[in-house]
C-alpha cells in the first residue's frame, strides 16, 4: 500500500521541465481538475489564471470534450497516419480550414508547439531548396520563444534557455519589435538587407510574444513588415501556438493583419488541453513546391502519434465550443473585465506599466526582478497561498485563464494581484 504522498513520491524519478531541481526539490501534487479550478493532494483548490499554459480555455476536464473523446475511443483509437487516414483527422482538417485565414489550404499533423514550429521551418528552408533557391537564413523577432527542439530554439531569442546550444544552431538574423517609433528605420534595413537574396523565411509570433513577458505589438507595424518580407519571397510563419483559438479576440492574431502567413503552426488550445497535438498549416503554393515527381522533393517528417484519432477529436469539439455564442460572448466578457481592471490598476504606485490583447492582460512591476528569483519566487508563492495560479515571468504578472472562467474567479485573480502590490 503507497503511503507517501504524490509530491514526495515525484522527487524519486522524475526530472520536471524548466526547473533547477536543487533549487525547487518539491512539486505541488495536483489531485484533479473542473472548469478554471486545480485541486492539490490535500484538498485545497486553486483557480488557474493561465489555463495551465494556455491550453485549457475550455475548462478543465469539459464534459462536452469528454463525451466526444469517450466515444470515439469506442471506435478507433491509434493508426498509423502515412498510408492511412480517418474520420477525424479529415473533419478536423474541414473545420481548421474553414476558421484559418482564408489562404491556407494544407495541414501537416505533428505533437506539441515545439513540433509545429520545426515542421514551418523545415518547409520554408526546403521551399526554398526545392525550387533551386540557395537561401538558408531565417529571420525572428529579437526575444522570441518558439520552442524547446534545434530548429524552435535556433529561432528563439531567449538565451536562458538556450545558452549551451548556441553553437549549433541553424543562421537566423534577429529584428526588434516594431514599434511607433522605430518601424520606419526597421523597414529601411530590412529593405537593404533583402537585397542578399538569402533570405528564407520570417518566423513571428503575431501581436504577443508569450515567453517574453507577454509583450505586444501593433498588427500595423507587423503587417507593413509582412507586406515587404513576402514582395521578396520570403515565407511568413505565424507562430500561433499560444495566441491561437480566440485568445487575441479573433480565432487567431493573424487575422487582425491585411498580410496573411505562408504558414501558420499550432498546438495547445487546438485540443482543449485533453490530449497532445499539433498542426502546421501552409498555403496552396507551399505545398506545390514539395508535389513532385522526386520523392526526394516530399516533407519528409513524421511522428508516431501523427494526427492521433482521440486528439483529432478533442480538437473538433474545441472548435465547436469557440465557435459557440456562449464561449465568444465569455471572451467579449473577460475582455471588458480586464478592462475594467487595468483602469484600476495602471496608475499604481508599484506598475510600470501594463498591456492588453483580447483575454491577454499583463502587467510590468515597478520592481527589478530576475526571471526566476527569489523575489519572484516570493511573489509566485504568494499567489498559491491565496488559492491562484499564476505564473510571473520575472516582474511581469500576466493573465490567460479559461474562457469559462467565472466573474468571481476572475475578481479573485485581481483581488490577489493587488494585494500582492501591497505585500512587495
Amino acid at each position: 500500500m503507497i503511503s507517501e504522498g504524490i509530491s514526495e513520491r515525484d522527487k524519486k524519478h522524475i526530472w520536471h521541465p524548466l526547473t533547477q531541481h536543487k533549487l525547487h526539490p518539491t512539486m505541488l501534487g495536483i489531485k484533479k481538475a473542473k472548469g478554471a479550478l486545480l485541486y492539490d493532494e490535500s484538498g485545497k483548490e486553486y483557480i488557474d489564471g493561465i489555463a495551465s499554459w494556455y491550453t485549457c480555455m475550455y475548462g478543465h476536464c469539459n464534459d462536452y470534450i469528454l463525451d466526444k473523446v469517450h466515444q470515439q475511443m469506442q471506435k478507433l483509437d491509434q493508426v498509423v497516419f502515412s498510408g492511412f487516414t480517418h474520420e477525424p483527422a479529415v473533419r478536423l482538417s474541414e473545420e481548421l480550414i474553414d476558421i484559418l485565414p482564408g489562404n491556407q489550404q494544407k495541414l501537416f499533423f505533428s505533437d506539441n508547439g515545439s513540433t509545429a514550429t520545426e515542421i514551418g521551418i523545415k518547409m520554408a528552408l526546403q521551399y526554398h531548396f526545392n525550387r533551386g533557391e540557395k537561401r538558408p537564413v531565417l529571420v525572428a523577432f529579437e526575444e522570441g520563444f518558439h520552442g524547446d527542439t534545434f530548429g524552435a530554439m535556433s529561432v528563439s531569442g531567449l538565451s536562458v534557455y538556450n545558452g549551451p546550444f548556441e553553437d549549433f544552431f541553424i543562421s537566423v538574423e534577429r529584428l526588434p519589435v516594431p514599434n511607433e517609433k522605430n518601424i520606419e528605420h526597421l523597414l529601411k534595413f530590412l529593405e537593404t538587407r533583402l537585397a542578399k537574396g538569402d533570405i528564407a523565411g520570417f518566423i513571428y509570433e503575431p501581436l504577443v510574444q508569450g515567453a517574453a513577458a507577454m509583450k505586444m505589438h501593433d498588427a500595423k507595424h507587423l503587417d507593413r513588415i509582412l507586406g515587404l518580407l513576402k514582395k521578396n519571397g520570403v515565407l511568413a510563419i505565424a507562430d500561433e501556438v499560444m495566441t491561437g483559438f480566440g485568445k487575441t479576440g479573433s480565432f487567431f492574431a493573424s487575422d487582425r493583419m491585411l498580410n496573411k502567413p505562408d504558414i501558420i503552426c499550432m498546438s495547445k488550445a487546438l485540443t482543449a488541453g485533453l490530449m497532445p497535438m499539433a498542426v502546421t498549416s501552409c498555403t496552396q503554393d507551399v505545398y506545390d513546391a514539395f508535389y513532385s515527381d522526386d520523392i526526394g522533393k516530399g516533407l519528409f517528417h513524421g511522428h508516431t502519434y501523427t494526427a492521433n484519432p482521440l486528439a483529432c477529436t478533442a480538437a473538433l469539439a474545441g472548435i465547436e465550443l469557440l465557435k459557440s455564442n456562449e464561449i465568444q460572448e465569455s471572451i467579449h466578457r473577460i475582455t471588458e473585465a480586464h478592462k475594467s481592471f487595468d483602469k484600476e490598476i495602471k496608475n499604481h504606485s508599484k506598475v510600470a506599466s501594463t498591456r492588453q490583447c483580447g483575454i491577454i492582460y499583463a502587467l510590468d512591476l515597478d520592481v527589478k526582478m530576475e526571471r526566476y528569483g527569489n523575489l519572484r519566487d516570493q511573489l509566485f508563492k504568494h499567489f498559491m497561498d491565496n488559492g491562484v495560479f499564476l505564473r510571473p515571468l520575472g516582474s511581469t504578472i500576466y493573465i490567460s485563464a479559461p474562457f469559462t472562467i467565472s466573474d468571481k474567479q476572475l475578481h479573485k485573480i485581481y483581488d490577489t494581484i493587488k494585494s500582492a502590490l501591497e505585500a512587495l
